[in-house]
């Protein structure tokens, strides 16, 4: 899942976690000392820039399991996550759903190319643009289906999916419009969280119910559901936002197969290790099934079901956030390698991290994320960079300023502080990208240059 109205959190495009790039080349040889040291440069900046609470890494290599422990699992309280903490693991879920759809097809209940319409009732209408979507469209975000439901109108938006239920679920379906055919990508939380309500119908059980019997229970995941017993909430760590403040545990009743699971570093190595090796029997070939790439979505990546597949074409890969969570999960099966990554504050620096210690841990040289040390800046002097620049006809940056300090929100998406490091420069925390502001004559400023991505985008003032 991703936080409300955005996944990309800047710039569409522009993610780091929806490009891997190269991949993992071959491992060095390195012992647990060396491993844990590479993954401490990696980690410990976010810690000590206040990019994040508090995370566990879990890497399975070679057959052994290692586990990182960095920050909290409360802002204060100054006690360490572990192995078996718990946390909101968001889009990862995702790949659980596909791995059941899997699951499905080799029990004889669906076929990937049966038409989505054919498993909902009679009085539910799907819509229909050129040929008709299959399950399988919408485990490989090819449906056609908005990334969220246009009647999603949450009441409470520290908790958007809380109040969608299956009759909206139902009625948005039945009054949408299609604005292309299936077959091409674009991610779709929407498309996810009605192919676990099929799974659901077809079936007859409740989504949650499905993962621990068809996937958890046979893997040994005691840790990973939706809803959580009393000492499974101990265990919790606390969400935060993306401005380590307390934030809200998310619910997804209707749309669950998009992002409703909670688990542990624990229990992800032990999926991790499944998906690498996958045993015998009905789930395991799900597992590999899932994996396989079955359509390309441009810059060398690919799509399974569920899974991304980076243009190494060995790494898969998924990343998933919400309002107080953010997670990372990779297998590069050619390797045995398995990269965890759980966080307990919503910024997609997280999820680039993740990709950074996936390679770290296969042997690649990687650089530390760069450090930023937030410098004071009067206000009259935050005033100067306010207005609208325009990076593209369709996109731009707002600047305003709020509470002493500057906020920048693009279109379409959320408004979000971001941190001076000297003139004219800033930086978020919410993701890995940094402004900077020109002057032109006279002093005033009149552009600005996103630098995100390996990419430097300028945009234009035009207010």
């Amino acid at each position: 899942m991703e936080p409300w109205r955005a996944r990309e959190l800047l710039v569409a495009g522009f993610s780091a976690a929806a490009a891997v790039g190269a991949g993992c080349g071959p491992a060095m040889a390195e012992g647990a000392t060396d491993l844990r040291s590479r993954i401490d440069s990696l980690a410990r900046p976010l810690i000590e820039q206040g990019v994040a609470v508090g995370f566990v890494v879990g890497i399975l290599k070679d057959g052994e399991t290692h586990v990182f422990p960095y920050g909290e699992t409360v802002r204060g309280s100054g006690v360490a996550p572990g192995a078996d903490t718990l946390y909101e693991i968001g889009s990862i879920t995702k790949v659980f759903t596909g791995v059941l759809l899997a699951d499905a097809a080799e029990r004889g209940l669906v076929g990937l190319d049966d038409p989505v319409q054919d498993h909902l009732p009679a009085s539910v209408s799907l819509p229909v643009k050129g040929t008709p979507i299959t399950l399988a469209h919408l485990a490989e975000h090819t449906s056609g289906l908005p990334r969220l439901p246009e009647n999603l109108n949450p009441a409470d938006p520290a908790n958007p999916y809380a109040d969608y239920t299956v009759e909206r679920l139902y009625s948005g379906l039945t009054g949408h419009g299609l604005r292309r055919a299936p077959g091409e990508y674009e991610y779709s939380n929407y498309a996810f969280g009605l192919l676990g309500h099929v799974l659901e119908l077809r079936s007859g059980l409740a989504y949650e119910r499905l993962v621990v019997e068809r996937v958890a229970a046979p893997l040994g995941m005691p840790d990973t559901r939706v809803r959580l017993d009393a000492d499974q909430e101990r265990r919790l760590a606390a969400p935060h936002d993306s401005d380590l403040e307390p934030a809200r545990n998310w619910d997804l009743p209707a749309l669950a197969g998009a992002g409703a699971l909670r688990s542990t570093c624990r229990d992800m190595l032990a999926f991790a290790r499944a998906s690498l090796a996958p045993p015998d029997g009905p789930l395991g070939r799900a597992l590999g099934r899932a994996q396989v790439e079955r359509l390309s979505i441009g810059g060398g990546q690919a799509m399974g079901l569920g899974w991304h597949v980076a243009a190494d074409h060995q790494t898969r890969w998924h990343d998933g956030g919400t309002g107080g969570y953010y997670s990372w999960l990779a297998v590069v099966p050619g390797l045995k390698l398995g990269v965890v990554v759980l966080a307990n504050t919503s910024t997609e620096r997280i999820s680039r991290f993740g990709e950074l210690a996936t390679r770290a841990a296969a042997g690649m040289d990687v650089q530390p994320p760069a450090v930023h040390t937030e410098v004071p800046v009067d206000p009259e002097t935050l005033g100067k960079y306010v207005g609208f620049y325009s990076l593209t006809p369709e996109f731009g940056l707002d600047v305003t300023v709020a509470g002493g300090r500057l906020m920048v929100q693009a279109t379409g998406q959320q408004k979000f502080p971001v941190f001076p490091t000297a003139p004219g420069r800033f930086f978020y925390k919410v993701v890995d990208a940094q402004l900077t502001f020109v002057s032109g004559e006279g002093g005033r400023v009149d552009r600005v240059i996103l630098h995100q991505g390996g990419r430097d985008v300028e945009g234009v003032r035009r207010r």
